[in-house]
Parts: structure tokens; C-alpha cells; sequence
């Protein structure tokens, strides 16, 4: 029980994570910004964006 519970933990922090930089990605202040957070979503998870 308790490794399903640290697994559902983990995906739930992921996804907060993905969440996180895909608003961050989205509000960005300029072009160059968001460039610098997609590529740092592509070196974290390499099927973001």
C-alpha cells in the first residue's frame, strides 16, 4: 500500500509541476522567455510541448 500511495504522490506532483510551467510557458512577458521554459519543459520531460 504504501508504494502505491508514494507512486500517486509522485504522478500528482508531476502533473503540478507540467501544470506549473505550461501557465508559466503561456504567460510569458516576452518571446525569448518563453523559448528559455520550453526548453527547459523539453530537457525535463521530452513530450512536453
Amino acid at each position: 500500500m504504501n508504494n502505491i500511495a508514494a507512486k500517486l504522490r509522485a504522478r500528482r506532483a508531476e502533473a503540478r509541476t507540467r501544470r506549473a510551467l505550461n501557465r508559466a510557458i503561456d504567460t510569458a512577458a516576452t518571446a525569448t522567455v518563453r523559448q528559455e521554459l520550453i526548453a527547459i519543459a523539453q530537457a525535463r520531460q521530452p513530450h512536453m510541448r
